[in-house]
């Protein structure tokens, strides 16, 4: 036990700092995992550490655009743990066909499980929770994590050229498929704006 100059003893946190730092450190691989979406000038593809940050950056951002009762730091927390699961399963493209969707969030429930165990209790716990949160997408504060996170991939494309559209030859319906239900779920407003830029992009009529 460390034994401050004046004070009364304080506790060992080693064993604690311990698993913090480590799995901080394993966090770290985030920023080994590809993602399908390129940057926005479209030299590389980003990775999911970059899409975290920039996730977190969305809703720091876009706070106005949050329905009334959300909680824009929870949402915050949430796009900066959303994808670290990725670390042992992957990025899953979300226009990549014959994925096995019920095989994928096996993977990722198992990772979560690895991942936010190595933190201390609760803190392990309560993040956990958090992603559990953001997967089942029923809070208002998981709504519009949710929504951003559907909506921070098309800005990338609009400034790209569609770099990471064409290689799933994917069209307007299909994008408006996969990305308007949780924009109108959770931020009714950016799908309003985003909605027509990529119905442009793809009739040709983008600038």
């Amino acid at each position: 036990m460390a034994i401050s100059g004046a004070g009364a003893p304080t506790p060992d946190r080693t064993p604690d700092l311990d698993r913090q730092i480590a799995f901080l450190t394993e966090a770290c691989k985030l920023r080994g995992i590809e993602r399908a979406s390129k940057l926005a000038d479209g030299s590389r593809h980003e990775n999911s550490g970059e899409h975290s940050w920039h996730l977190a950056l969305f809703a720091l951002v876009l706070e106005g655009e949050a329905p009334e009762g959300v909680d824009i730091n929870r949402v915050i927390r949430m796009a900066l743990i959303h994808d670290l699961v990725e670390i042992d399963a992957g990025d899953a493209p979300i226009f990549e066909a014959g994925l096995d969707q019920a095989e994928i969030e096996a993977a990722e429930a198992a990772a979560a499980d690895r991942i936010f165990g190595m933190l201390p209790e609760p803190q392990g716990a309560a993040l956990r929770a958090l992603w559990d949160e953001f997967e089942a997408a029923e809070s208002a504060d998981a709504r519009f994590a949710k929504a951003l996170d559907r909506f921070q991939p098309p800005v990338l494309n609009l400034a790209n050229g569609g770099a990471s559209w064409t290689p799933f030859n994917v069209g307007y319906t299909q994008v408006e498929a996969r990305l308007r239900p949780p924009m109108e779920r959770g931020a009714p407003t950016l799908w309003g704006w985003i909605g027509p830029r990529i119905r442009a992009f793809f009739s040709g009529e983008a600038s």
